[in-house]
């Protein structure tokens, strides 16, 4: 490299690692590898071509320098990895027999050569840092909430502006009946962040069941803090939601805390959820209450678990049937999936026809016994 050239070279690695956030050394380090590979392709005699050789290069003038390793032996049987002791003493009086000597074999126009390999490298190597820069940046923010910005839409897929990155918000990861207009900033969700060979991929999703924790977890100080507890959450997203939670304090009303005064912590959550409903339930570590808790709006005149098969058989008034099975059964359906129970729900009139008709069926029986 000619001398300005050098020196040009060496403050534009400088300003590329300040730039990316990528260390010098490293810059430096991967630089000699990549002459090392470079001196043995147009240099090194084809018979040595695996010589041990290590390329330095000056950190403040560029200056770039070939050595030669080789061990200190008595007696040399290849002169490709070895050099005698008297030799290696030419060279420096402090070698001594198993040290590895450095012989400079710098070819005098390596410059040339140097010069290529290294715009070669260095625009790999910013591509590469840079990719794990940002891998490790968003493998930090999985499983939380990003804001990103509408860029288009194609074939069904939203392209998201993430900043450093573009994301792929997919058909399956797209609230029913929501629009995703040009320049919109959206709330989402990191399902995962995976590292490929083009860069990292950011999966993220607008129906996830996490969307709704983590909201909640931003918008509740009390829920941030620790004070009250996600027990769990089941959602159909566009539609309705439901989540449990437990205060760990008595004199904290967890249901109190995620409705906010007025109802304005959920309030801002349904909006940025788009009108989703949002049915905040009390967990309780009794079935039968939490399962009532969890059929509300519903009003449930009884409920008989059985803990063997983790299914639960509900009683409710005649004109509560509709409202606890709910439009198409989701409010049951919902239900189910934040209790993890098997839930039955037969109104008061079914129930005791029911229970009629089994009383009528055991006297039958009796009566057959006793003919």
């Amino acid at each position: 490299m000619r001398e300005g050239f050098k020196e040009e070279f060496i403050d534009a690695i400088r300003q590329l690692a300040y730039e990316k956030g990528i260390s010098e050394e490293l810059l430096f380090n991967t630089l000699e590898d990549a002459l090392v590979a470079a001196y043995k392709k147009n240099f090194a005699k084809s018979h040595a071509k695996d010589q041990n050789v290590r390329v330095v290069m000056n950190r403040e003038t560029g200056e770039t320098h070939v050595f030669s390793l080789k061990e200190v032996v008595e007696e040399v049987y290849d002169d490709v990895i070895e050099i005698s002791l008297e030799d290696a003493r030419d060279i420096s009086p402090r070698y001594a027999l198993g040290d590895i000597a450095e012989i400079e074999i710098t070819p005098r126009d390596f410059g040339r050569v140097a010069a290529q390999a290294a715009k070669q490298v260095v625009i790999q190597r910013i591509k590469e840092a840079e990719r794990t820069i940002i891998y490790d940046e968003f493998i930090t923010k999985e499983y939380d909430i990003i804001t990103g910005t509408v860029l288009r839409k194609d074939r069904g897929n939203v392209f998201i502006d993430l900043g450093k990155l573009e994301a792929v918000l997919g058909p399956n990861e797209q609230m029913p009946g929501e629009e995703y207009k040009f320049n919109e900033k959206l709330k989402l969700y990191i399902v995962e962040v995976k590292k490929t060979p083009k860069g990292p991929q950011i999966v993220v999703s607008r129906t996830h069941p996490g969307l709704v924790k983590r909201l909640f977890e931003l918008e509740v100080p009390e829920i941030y803090s620790g004070v009250v507890e996600i027990k769990s959450i089941s959602r159909e997203a566009g539609s309705r939601t439901k989540i449990a939670v437990h205060s760990k304090d008595e004199n904290v009303d967890a249901m109190g805390a995620c409705v906010g005064p007025r109802g304005i912590r959920v309030q801002n959550i349904v909006n940025e959820l788009k009108n989703e409903k949002i049915d905040i339930i009390k967990w309780s570590k009794l079935p039968e209450e939490y399962i009532a808790n969890a059929l509300s709006p519903a009003k449930i005149l009884d409920v008989a678990v059985d803990e063997d098969n983790k299914s639960a058989k509900v009683v409710v008034d005649d004109n509560q049937l509709s409202l606890a099975i709910g439009k198409e059964g989701q409010n049951v359906r919902l239900a189910a999936r934040l209790t993890g129970w098997k839930i039955d729900i037969k109104s008061k009139s079914q129930a005791d026809r029911l229970a009629l008709e089994s009383s009528s069926l055991n006297m039958v029986e009796v009566n057959n016994s006793e003919e």
